[in-house]
């Protein structure tokens, strides 16, 4: 039965991924190397993005609710194959990231950009697409480097031998197998997801049910103005043409002032065949019918937005409290303050498997909301815009810039679901007996981390203590940066009806997608 589950949902989100990507993908600059990069990459970020629900699951499933592990989980030996099974999962999955991030998208990212239309020998733009990929390579390599070497324990005093220190050496370096290694880089580009989380994601949270609620402007109303507008301008040119009947030459400012209004004027036309598509368009007839629906959809995201924007406040107000501070990562065990989120998900583990449900969809809607953050915002690097994303007009490259934000912003995703419900993320449903006094026992629904199973998800999070103060510090960066998207978004109007679809820098040529 597993198995079967498990190959519906890779079906599913490889549909989902490939309807997404053509969604998007412009049909003009489309290639097939591109295309499946960002699909296979698109996938392995939801794959991904599913295993802490797996994770959570397997720990809870070891006991019983009485919080007596089970007759196949009493072993320890037994409990520790699936702990290393999920680990290696972790793992695994990571070094796919990996790959991907330092050689994968790169390499098609450059050898798309190597494409001359004068069809440039293969061989030579895959040396020049490597070439550039060796730079990303070396990153990679030195961090692997950095996380082989950076000791998790105190070294040797000053006083011990040149031997003893070199022992050390080897004992850490072949203690941890080169996993220690693929963590500190993975945790390396967890920090990038994290500013990646901060950008998109926060915006996304708001701007996502806002849209929903909000709706778009009336297609037969834009029509209206767009032919007002085409008016005005086609006055206008004529205007300024009437200044040189008599045979006299435009001055430079009239005749920059001409080549705009021209300019603005082909927009405005491209503007109008689009209208009166979206008008015919029964897509158009179907989302005004569902209005209701969207209302609806866009209040139940908001709230939830806002449960989670609580629930993380009240998570780093209880480590800024109760953690021994900085030096220690701001780790605590645990929770000491009422968390919503945690409480409501340890309400629902009685009804199986109300809870598992929940912690998916709280991680797909990270997933869907830095969707909708990218969607909205373009690729931006600091205060420069490299791309937008926009129906049938995406290029290549900023598919490629996506997919591969998408992977880094998954990774950030399972310490975020960490601190929304910090006691659900590390023990999931687990319960311990406690002796109240001789021959009684109570069952205790708070775990301690030496008498439950700890998800590997949380120890492969808290591997570097500043790390994971880093990530503390980025979650309040996270609150601030919601609020700030939220007041943004309640200030912008409705969008167009075709929003994204026409801009200046189109060229005629790009309508035909749409035309035909």
């Amino acid at each position: 039965f597993s198995s079967v589950l498990t190959s519906y949902s890779l079906c599913i989100i490889l549909a989902f991924c490939w309807v997404y990507i053509r969604k998007f993908q412009s049909r003009q600059e489309s290639e097939v190397i591109s295309t499946i990069t960002a699909i296979c990459a698109l996938a392995i970020a939801l794959i991904t993005s599913a295993l802490l629900p797996v994770d959570i699951f397997l720990v809870s499933f070891m006991k019983y609710p009485n919080g007596t592990y089970k007759e196949w989980a009493a072993n320890n030996e037994t409990r520790g194959q699936i702990e290393d099974t999920v680990l290696y999962g972790y793992y695994t999955l990571y070094s796919i990231i990996l790959f991907c991030v330092f050689l994968w998208i790169p390499f098609v990212y450059f050898y798309y950009e190597e494409r001359d239309d004068d069809n440039m020998n293969k061989c030579l733009q895959v040396k020049n697409a490597l070439k550039y990929t060796i730079g990303f390579v070396i990153v990679c390599v030195v961090l692997l480097l950095i996380g082989t070497f950076v000791p998790l324990q105190a070294p040797p005093g000053q006083n011990s031998t040149q031997w003893e220190k070199v022992q050390y050496l080897f004992e850490e370096l072949g203690s941890s197998h080169g996993l220690r290694a693929l963590s500190f880089s993975i945790s390396s580009l967890t920090l990038i997801g994290m500013l990646a989380v901060i950008t998109y994601t926060a915006y996304g949270m708001s701007v996502l049910p806002l849209n929903l609620i909000k709706g778009t402007r009336s297609v037969v109303y834009e029509r209206l103005e767009n032919t007002e507008d085409i008016d005005d301008v086609e006055h206008q040119i004529e205007k300024l043409k009437s200044k040189c009947k008599d045979g006299r030459p435009l001055s430079s400012r009239d005749r920059h002032n001409l080549q705009e209004l021209e300019g603005k004027l082909q927009v405005l036309r491209r503007r109008g065949r689009h209208l009166e598509i979206a008008e015919r368009n029964c897509c158009t007839k179907v989302g005004s019918a569902l209005r209701p629906f969207k209302i609806l959809l866009g209040i139940l995201f908001i709230l939830v937005a806002l449960l989670f924007i609580v629930a993380l406040f009240i998570s780093n107000l209880d480590k800024a409290l109760h953690s021994a501070g900085i030096s220690s990562g701001f780790i605590i065990f645990g929770t000491n303050l009422t968390n919503p989120l945690n409480e409501l998900l340890l309400a629902l583990q009685p009804v199986f498997p109300l809870d598992y449900i929940l912690i998916t969809v709280i991680t797909m809607y990270f997933v869907l909301t830095s969707m909708a953050g990218i969607r909205n915002m373009g690729i931006w690097f600091f205060w420069i815009r490299l791309y937008k994303i926009r129906p049938k007009r995406t290029r290549p490259q900023a598919l490629l810039f996506l997919c591969m934000i998408l992977l880094l912003i998954v990774l950030h995703t399972s310490y975020m679901i960490y601190s929304l419900a910090p006691q659900y993320v590390m023990y999931g449903s687990q319960k311990y007996l406690v002796q109240v006094r001789k021959n009684v026992w109570s069952t205790e629904k708070r775990p301690r981390h030496y008498q439950c199973t700890v998800t590997r998800s949380y120890l492969f999070l808290h591997k570097f203590w500043f790390f994971s103060t880093i990530y503390y510090f980025g979650n309040w960066a996270f609150i601030g940066a919601f609020l700030i998207g939220l007041v943004v978004s309640c200030c912008k109007g409705k969008k167009s009806v075709i929003e994204g679809e026409v801009e200046p820098d189109d060229s005629d040529i790009s309508d035909d997608e749409y035309v035909h």
